[in-house]
């Protein structure tokens, strides 16, 4: 018990996102930085939005609102497949990377 605390605490956040990308599963640091990752994106297109317009341009503003549309359903689908299956532990991820010792042997 006292290992599985101290493996958790070793691990900083971007060592958990670094092994979110490699192992299979999501593990919570990793949606984390997806959701800022996709706010930020959402405030630049509000930005993009915003520019067309004022530049009263309509395929800019049709450009911007598909891109606006594809980044939402991409959140949206995502959000579903990690309710769906839902979240790992960094834990779990790093015994199926053989990083450390599983608990019970196959």
């Amino acid at each position: 018990m006292e290992k599985k605390q101290s493996t958790e605490r070793d691990i900083s956040s971007a060592q958990a996102v670094l092994l979110g990308a490699l192992a299979p599963g999501v593990n919570g640091p990793t949606w984390n930085t997806l959701k800022t990752a996709f706010l930020m994106l959402g405030l630049c297109l509000a930005v993009m939005f915003g520019l067309a317009f004022s530049s009263s341009d309509s395929t800019m503003i049709l450009h911007v609102a598909f891109l606006v549309l594809i980044t939402i359903t991409l959140f949206l689908l995502l959000d579903w497949f990690l309710e769906q299956t839902g979240l790992v532990s960094v834990e779990r991820q790093m015994q199926e990377m053989d990083l450390v010792p599983n608990d019970r042997r196959r």
